[in-house]
């Protein structure tokens, strides 16, 4: 059985490729609007001392996400993570 992985699973210096979004209301919209839809590589970039947010290159700029929505957006691990 494939293991379903969520952007919350990836570490500082790892890369991910967006599946699926799973979230609804504003933060969908604005999850879409910075450009986090499928197909899309993103790289966590870092996490603040607490764990929370996470920051991630995503099309070139960082953007922090809080855990809760992280857990949510669904993505594929590269080969050998």
């Amino acid at each position: 059985m494939k293991k379903v992985y969520s952007l919350n699973d990836v570490q500082p210096g790892q890369k991910a490729v967006i599946k699926e979004l799973r979230t609804d209301g504003s933060i969908h919209r604005r999850l879409l609007d910075i450009g986090l839809v499928k197909g899309t590589q993103v790289e966590c970039v870092g996490k603040s001392p607490g764990g929370d947010p996470h920051a991630f290159l995503v099309r070139g700029a960082v953007i922090a996400i809080r855990s809760d929505d992280l857990r949510r957006i669904l993505i594929q691990m590269p080969e050998g993570a």
